[in-house]
Parts: structure tokens; C-alpha cells; sequence
């Protein structure tokens, strides 16, 4: 009788140890849509970092096929596509869904807000995953960081801004919220594929266009016909995103679900350092073949004009949606706690080298 209970027991063994063999070596695919097309400098960079990074910790056990814009014909059809389970992540941002989720807007970059560290700050240690995770988990979906530009500058212009009267009828393109604001200050703003970017500056259909910084204006040829460069105000921290099915999540064991989710973050992180790093170098580029590019600040009173916008339209907002309140409140309160640090240490160092 213990024969046959010590043979059951070493069969039963076995059993377990093949089927854990068997799920360790078990291999998932998930399939990724970028909103970008085909080697998209950057942007397409960072997924194929976030596949090869999966890959390689997983040892070969999580592997993601990626899809750009070229193939799958909808790059503002992610948000959908993920939410459908036609793909299992997204690479995009999350402003662009403003239209069917309003509250979206705030996981990019807000006008006059937080920095790219501060933002991390919030999203990670602050309430900001939290928050995000709350506003997507209506539609089946986690959302994470997908990698951030840095500050983004606020235009290339033909003619120079001295006054609110020089803003008058200025046709600008410039998407999403910091459209609303230009719009408020009496400006014509307009969205323009990007592909018609250079052709509507040089033939001035256009009198400014906003794009995101050296590191992919310099290909645009922005420089070429617009000699007047001014500096950021309205994306300071701009965060793209990674739109994860939850379903889709939920099915990959624990392991390769914190694998996905550390690759995620290792990816973001990097580029936003990238940015960096390729702004550093095409600026320097910028200056030595286009020396008459003049950088500018925005005067005084259209700065003012600005700041008083947002805030109007950041009420108008919070008074249509008791969650816009909670999430403008917690950037808020963050950006007033990291921003005391800010001053005394970046700001203050920066401030100090200038002098």
C-alpha cells in the first residue's frame, strides 16, 4: 500500500514540476499601435526600447510586436483599438482623447504647470497614477507614462510679438488646451497635419506654428522661414503615454506583468533624456547654419493674458466635473510643494551661473 502512495506522489510531483516547467517557458505576444509612423525619430525609438527591454528581461518569455500608424491606418484610433482588445498596448498621448475624455488632458502637460521632474514626482510618488489609473479604468484600461519631450518651445513666428495687439487674428497652430488659450487672447488658432506645417508657414497661410523643440524642429525646417523662436510656457513636462488593455495585462503572470511595467518606466524615462540630449545637439546645429534665428520671450502682458486664460478656463473645467476639481487640485498642491524645492535648488543654481 506505501508503494503505490510513495509512486502516486512522485508521479504527482512530476506532474507539477512539467507544469511548471512548461508555464516558465510558456512564451506571450502582446501587439502594440503607435500613433506614429515607421521609425519615427524618438517617439518610435522608445517602443522599440520598451520591446527589446521586455524581451531581454524576460528572457525571451514577453515579446511585443509593434505596429506603426503605416500599418494600422488610425493613429488617433488607439485609445479605441486598446480599449476594443484589437491591441493589447498603445503608444500615444493622452491629450489627444480630450474630445471623449476630458479629463485625459491633465496626463500630458498643463499650461504654466509642473516641470518634467515634477511631473515624475507626481506620478510616482504623488497622486498621478493613482488619478490617471482612475480616470481610464471606466473604459478597461491602465495607463503609464510613455516618455516625456521636456519643455516644449512656443513657436516658430514670422513678425515679432511686442503686444496683446499683435496677438489679434494671429493664425498659429497649436493644438488642445493651449488652443483655447490663444483663442481667448484673440488669436486664430488652427490644426494642420504635419505634413503641411512647413508649406503653410513659407506661404504664410500661417503666421506661427508651434511644433515641440530642436530635437525634431530642425527636420520640420521651421528655421528656414520663420526667424522668431519663443520660448515655452504651455507644455512644460509634455508625457506621452503607454494605454495598456487591462484584460490583456491581467492575463500575463505576476512576473512579466512587473517586467512590462519596469520596462514601461525604464523606456519613459529614457526619453526623455534622449529629448534632451538631441535638443542639446540641433540647437547647437540651429545656431551655427541659421546665426539670424532670434529666441524670444513672450512680453509681460501677453504672458499675463495667458496665465489669466488658464486659470478661467481651468474653472470652467473644475465646475463641469468634480474629478477635474480632484485632479487639478492634487497638481496643484504638488507643484506648490516641488516648486519651493525647484527654486532653491535648479533655479537658484541656474540663476546663479547666469550672474
Amino acid at each position: 500500500m506505501w508503494v503505490k502512495k510513495i509512486r502516486s506522489c512522485i508521479l504527482l510531483c512530476c506532474f507539477l514540476l512539467t507544469t511548471l516547467v512548461q508555464a516558465e517557458d510558456k512564451v506571450y505576444h502582446l501587439k502594440l499601435a503607435e500613433t506614429w509612423g515607421t521609425n519615427t525619430p524618438l517617439l518610435g525609438d522608445t517602443t522599440k526600447r520598451l520591446a527589446h527591454l521586455t524581451d531581454t528581461m524576460s528572457n525571451g518569455r514577453l515579446k511585443i510586436r509593434i505596429d506603426s500608424s503605416n500599418k494600422h491606418k488610425a493613429p488617433f484610433g488607439v485609445f479605441d483599438m486598446v480599449r476594443a482588445g484589437q491591441y493589447d498596448i498603445g503608444h500615444t498621448a493622452s491629450y489627444y482623447w480630450k474630445g471623449k475624455l476630458p479629463n485625459s488632458l491633465y496626463f500630458t502637460t498643463m499650461p504654466f504647470g509642473m516641470t518634467t521632474p515634477e511631473q515624475y514626482g507626481w506620478f510616482y510618488y504623488g497622486e498621478g497614477q493613482a488619478l490617471m489609473n482612475e480616470v481610464y479604468a471606466p473604459f478597461g484600461m491602465y495607463s503609464f507614462p510613455g516618455g516625456n519631450t521636456g519643455l516644449q518651445m512656443g513657436g516658430w513666428f514670422q513678425k515679432e510679438i511686442n503686444s496683446l495687439e499683435d496677438v489679434q487674428g494671429l493664425k498659429i497652430r497649436i493644438p488642445g488646451f493651449a488652443g483655447e488659450i490663444w483663442a481667448k487672447l484673440g488669436a486664430k488658432p488652427v490644426n494642420i497635419a504635419p505634413g503641411e506645417l512647413y508649406t503653410s508657414l513659407e506661404r504664410r497661410t500661417i503666421d506661427a506654428v508651434e511644433w515641440i523643440g530642436p530635437s525634431l524642429d530642425i527636420n520640420m525646417g521651421f528655421q528656414k522661414v520663420a526667424p522668431f523662436y519663443y520660448t515655452g510656457w504651455h507644455e512644460p513636462a509634455s508625457e506621452l503615454q503607454f494605454l495598456v488593455n487591462k484584460k490583456a495585462f491581467e492575463r500575463l503572470p505576476a512576473d512579466l506583468q512587473q517586467i512590462l511595467k519596469t520596462a514601461m518606466r525604464v523606456s519613459a524615462y529614457d526619453m526623455y533624456i534622449h529629448f534632451y540630449h538631441e535638443s542639446s545637439v540641433h540647437w547647437a546645429r540651429m545656431k551655427s547654419e541659421f546665426p539670424d534665428i532670434q529666441v524670444k520671450v513672450f512680453p509681460k502682458d501677453v504672458l499675463n493674458a495667458m496665465q489669466q486664460a488658464n486659470i478661467d478656463l481651468l474653472l470652467e473645467y473644475a465646475e463641469k466635473d468634480p474629478l477635474a476639481k480632484r485632479i487639478q487640485r492634487s497638481q496643484a498642491a504638488y507643484m506648490a510643494k516641488a516648486r519651493t524645492w525647484t527654486d532653491i535648488s535648479d533655479k537658484a543654481y541656474l540663476n546663479s551661473m547666469s550672474e
